[in-house]
């Protein structure tokens, strides 16, 4: 099974990505942890991505789509995977076809999570993250549960910074909803609710 999970920052998609892969027993691909290991693991793509990261300057999506290309030519990838930020554009998501046509594979659900604009801005706002484990937990949290560090506000979780994110988002990576709608590969699921019964409710829209 290939999946897209679409959404806006706050929606819960990395909570109920990191269900889905142990349900369905497939690898998710986060853009920014598959960055790390191909600069962790020295490739050619790895090291252009390291030199502008070093810089402080974004990834251009030719090498962006490059390390996601060798991910899925990867055995890791041979039973299915879970994309988790990427494609963010329309443009990443048509290169994403190309890929997949060159392999014989296609994707079968986009799984977009729908939560409402105010709903967003409360659960980000003040979200705090263990440096640790990158757990995240809401406002009143003290320490982390899994191993105690304290727990810190990351720049993106500040006020201002979350009405930037979900700016961006509307006007870079919604038009993939128009993107993928024709296909018929598009899964609505209310995200509003406890993680176990958005959980269901996506089971239920893969049926």
């Amino acid at each position: 099974m290939n999946l897209i999970f679409l959404g806006p920052p706050g929606a819960g998609k990395g909570t109920q990505a990191k269900r889905l892969i142990d349900r369905f027993r497939i690898p998710q691909l986060s853009t920014g942890d598959i960055l790390r290991k191909a600069v962790a693991d020295g490739t050619s793509l790895g090291k252009q991505a390291k030199t502008l990261m070093d810089a402080g300057k974004l990834v251009p999506d030719p090498i962006v789509n490059g390390i996601v290309e060798e991910c899925l030519a990867s055995n890791v990838c041979a039973r299915g995977f879970l994309l988790d930020g990427f494609p963010r554009t329309v443009p990443q998501a048509e290169a994403l076809d190309e890929m997949l046509q060159r392999r014989g594979r296609k994707i079968d659900h986009v799984i977009l999570l729908q939560v409402p604009t105010e709903v967003l801005f409360e659960r980000l706002a003040g979200r705090q993250t263990c440096p640790k484990c990158q757990t995240t937990y809401g406002k009143d949290a003290k320490a982390c549960a899994n191993d105690g560090e304290k727990l810190i506000v990351r720049p993106d979780d500040q006020p201002d910074r979350v009405r930037q994110r979900l700016v961006e988002y509307e006007t870079k990576t919604a038009p993939l909803i128009g993107y993928y709608k024709p296909r018929a590969v598009l899964r609505p699921v209310d995200g509003v609710g406890s993680v176990d019964d958005v959980e269901k409710r996506i089971i239920s829209a893969l049926k």
